[in-house]
C-alpha cells in the first residue's frame, strides 16, 4: 500500500515555491509551470492542491503574515517589560533585522502590496495584516508616551509614520537594491521614533 499524500506538506511546498518565484520575477511571471518547477512537482499536482494561482497567492499571504506576527511576538517577549525596548524590538521584527530575517519574504510582501490594489481578496488580507501591525505599534507607542508622562494624543499618528517608513523601506530595498546605505533602516527608524516620542508635550 502506497504512502498517503501529505496535503498540508504539499500545499506548504507550493506556497514556498510561489514566494520564491514571485520574489525573483514578480507575480505576473509566476506561472503554474514555474511554480511547479520550483517546487519540483508536476503542474497537475499543483492544480490538484490549488484551484488556480490566485488561491496559492491568498494562502501564501496568510502564511507570510502569520510568520511576521510570530516573529514580532517572539521579539517582544525577548525584549522584556520595558516599553521602549518592546517598541524597538517590534521595529527590528518588521524591518527584518537579525538571524530570523527573510529577504524572500520581504520581496514577496512588496508584491502582495501591489496585488492588493488589483485583487479584492488580497486587499482584505493585506488590510487586516497592516491593521494588526498598526495596532501593535500604536499600543507600544502609547505605552512609551504614558511612561514618560507625555500626552498620547498623537500615538496613532506616530505609529502611522513608522509603518509608512517600514513599507517604504521594503519597496526601495526590492525595487532599487543597493541604492540605500546598508543596514540603514532599523537604526534610523529607532532614532526617528525617539525623536517623535520626545517631541510630544508633557501632561
Amino acid at each position: 500500500m502506497g504512502r498517503p499524500p501529505n496535503t498540508r506538506e504539499r500545499r506548504a511546498q507550493i506556497v514556498d515555491a510561489l514566494l520564491t518565484v514571485m520574489g525573483r520575477e514578480g507575480y505576473a511571471s509566476a506561472t503554474i509551470a514555474k511554480i511547479a518547477r520550483e517546487a519540483r512537482l508536476a503542474p497537475g499536482l499543483v492544480h490538484y492542491h490549488f484551484e488556480n494561482k490566485e488561491a496559492i497567492l491568498v494562502e501564501a499571504f496568510q502564511t507570510l503574515a502569520a510568520q511576521l506576527e510570530a516573529r514580532a511576538t517572539a521579539r517582544i517577549e525577548a525584549a522584556g517589560n520595558a516599553p521602549r525596548e518592546q517598541l524597538m524590538a517590534l521595529i527590528d521584527a518588521y524591518v527584518a533585522v537579525g538571524h530570523d530575517a527573510d529577504p524572500k519574504a520581504m520581496a514577496s510582501w512588496v508584491v502582495f502590496g501591489a496585488e492588493a490594489i488589483r485583487q479584492p481578496d488580497v486587499r482584505k488580507l493585506y488590510e487586516r495584516a497592516l491593521s494588526m501591525m498598526f495596532e501593535r505599534t500604536s499600543d507600544r507607542v502609547r505605552t512609551c508616551l504614558k511612561e514618560s508622562g507625555r500626552t498620547t494624543k498623537n500615538a496613532g499618528a506616530i505609529a502611522a509614520v513608522l509603518l509608512s517608513a517600514i513599507e517604504g523601506a521594503y519597496r526601495i530595498a526590492v525595487a532599487a537594491p543597493g541604492l540605500m546605505p546598508a543596514g540603514y533602516a532599523a537604526p534610523t527608524m529607532r532614532r526617528m521614533v525617539d525623536g517623535l516620542l520626545s517631541s510630544e508635550p508633557f501632561h
